[in-house]
């Protein structure tokens, strides 16, 4: 069974041009097919502008696609969003927090919202060393730690499809790789599928069995990790997306 299947989807923009009375289009999405197998560790990546992001809003019900479908976990949208999303978790760095709350009272809202237990609650703060801050208003952390607290509100729910946007953003080394490690010992143990977007190419070749790059709003690459070098004749992602990032400028 696919845990993601999504074909055909295109979104499109309309862009009012200050020295024109008509609007520009620009094709954000242009015929990306995606099929993920339950259990998988798949990237999603691609250069700023590549459709990426679109893609995600689309996968998660946010943003309707002009044309295409897309199922989650068997429950084709957009009749079957309630369900799909019930199993599924989503945080990316550019999602804020509340300010005037405690980290604590954070954990403690979405523990109640997804019916999680205190055991739960207390076994992911420890995994991810918040309990440390759990007292400070949310104002008080700094960018690598919101990062954290929001990564613990998506593990809290144990879902069965967890996408995560940047996941180790503003995060220094030590506590990406133990982020990392956290990531992989919670797949190991519940074999749920997980989709990474990342700048960060160490969470790419670290984590994921598969990578699918988008350029352009379309998928120009999708296979393992050593097969993406070997079509783009490379050694490691970063030359890879260097050069696919430089074929689009180009």
């Amino acid at each position: 069974m696919y845990a993601i299947e999504a074909t055909g989807l295109k979104k499109g923009f309309k862009n009012k041009s200050r020295d024109s009375s008509e609007p520009s289009w620009t094709q954000a999405v242009d015929g990306v097919d995606l099929c993920v197998e339950e259990g998988d560790i798949v990237a999603l990546l691609g250069p700023n502008g590549a459709g990426k992001t679109t893609t995600l809003m689309m996968l998660l019900g946010v943003t309707e696609p002009d044309e295409g479908t897309v199922s989650l976990l068997g429950h084709r949208f957009p009749e079957g969003r309630v369900p799909a999303l019930e199993q599924t978790n989503f945080t990316a760095s550019y999602i804020g927090l509340p300010y005037k709350v405690r980290v604590r009272e954070i954990l403690d809202v979405f523990r109640t919202l997804y019916g999680a237990s205190r055991k739960r609650t207390d076994e992911v703060a420890e995994m991810l060393r918040i309990g440390e801050f759990g007292d400070r208003f949310t104002s008080q952390l700094s960018s690598g730690q919101r990062t954290l607290v929001g990564l613990a509100k998506s593990l809290l729910s144990e879902p069965r499809l967890l996408v995560l946007d940047e996941p180790t953003a503003s995060l220094d080394p030590e506590v990406s790789e133990r982020v990392r490690q956290v990531i992989r010992d919670e797949h190991a143990s519940r074999k749920f599928t997980l989709l990474v977007t990342s700048h960060n190419m160490a969470d790419i070749e670290r984590l994921c069995r598969r990578v699918v790059f988008i350029a352009k709003g379309k998928v120009v690459a999708d296979g393992s990790p050593s097969e993406i070098h070997a079509k783009y004749e490379t050694t490691d992602m970063e030359a890879t997306f260097l050069k696919i990032a430089r074929g689009v400028e180009t």
